[in-house]
């Protein structure tokens, strides 16, 4: 199916396991490589929250907003996408007396209970390396006034690339990240009004502006600024604010780099995404046939949505 590119909303997506999510306005589409090699597809209306109350709408706000949204939407994508990736898999050997009473115990429910607690750890984790840590080092060396905020800044970056450069050298994430970049092709495809072909996005760029690794480098060059005004001499409530303020740094960070840079296209958006493009070569990797077949999939699904949903 072919679209125009709508010029007030912007499709995005993500990876997920042997699959891709992607996203619209009114509805979303997840597309996943089953093990015997069919595709599963999977296509609901998104959750009218903001719909329904148009104060979330509102600059700043929206931002968080939109954050937690995705968060909640990407962990139901990835415990589906597990479940239609390992469905028929059989294990090898035989499960142990854990893994028993864990089954017996749940059900059905364990790899969602599973997922969650891994998300949750995760979400912990990414706090205390990108937000704690940092803050914690840049006390230890007590530079004066605003060179505190810039170089626990420095420091959150350093620690973000070089946990993409690690996790990014592991077979399984690099498989991860040829998905992303077939999410990145498809809809850059999109965006340029060609017909979704399996040759047409396959020639397309794999770095797009709005991908989250973008935004998340925006986040921390907000962060830096914002705390090299705000200044606090006790250490634990240094800790707190960082904790506090995220969502209205990850608010700010979304106006800049998804509603403002996101829409247009000059020199000083160029500056701006150019760094965040640079460390998409980390995240994402050129894809397989099978793998744009995916993000073609589910992005003519959510296209077909939009387009059925008043």
């Amino acid at each position: 199916m072919e679209s125009k590119l709508d010029a007030q909303f912007f499709y995005g997506g993500q990876a997920v396991m042997e699959g891709i999510l992607m996203r619209g306005k009114k509805a979303f589409a997840m597309a996943v490589r089953t093990p015997k090699g069919d595709i599963k597809v999977i296509d609901r209306p998104l959750p009218t929250l903001t719909r329904r109350f148009p104060f979330l709408r509102l600059p700043l706000l929206r931002g968080s907003v939109e954050l937690v949204l995705s968060m909640k939407l990407a962990y139901s994508a990835l415990s589906q996408s597990a479940e239609i990736a390992m469905d028929g898999l059989e294990e090898e050997g035989e499960p142990g007396r854990i893994e028993r009473f864990l089954v017996n115990k749940f059900g059905d429910r364990l790899n969602k209970i599973i997922l969650g607690v891994f998300m949750v750890l995760s979400l912990v984790l990414a706090l205390g390396l990108l937000m704690l840590l940092p803050t914690f080092f840049a006390s230890l060396v007590g530079a004066p006034g605003a060179l505190t905020g810039v170089l626990e800044g420095v420091i959150r970056m350093l620690i973000f690339i070089s946990y993409l450069a690690i996790v990014s050298r592991t077979k399984d994430i690099q498989r991860v990240f040829m998905y992303h970049g077939a999410e990145h092709k498809a809809i850059n495809c999109h965006e340029q009004n060609l017909p979704l072909t399996s040759e047409n996005v396959a020639a397309s760029n794999r770095l797009h502006k709005r991908c989250g690794t973008s935004f998340m480098l925006v986040v921390m060059v907000v962060a830096m600024v914002m705390f090299m005004v705000i200044r606090i001499e006790y250490i634990w409530l240094r800790f707190a604010s960082r904790i506090i303020l995220l969502p209205v740094i990850a608010g700010i960070a979304y106006e800049i780099s998804v509603k403002w840079a996101g829409k247009r296209d000059n020199r000083l958006v160029r500056a701006i995404i150019t760094p965040g493009m640079l460390m998409q070569r980390l995240t994402t990797k050129e894809p397989d046939e099978g793998q744009i077949e995916i993000a073609i999939t589910a992005l003519n699904t959510v296209l077909a949505q939009e387009q059925a949903t008043p």
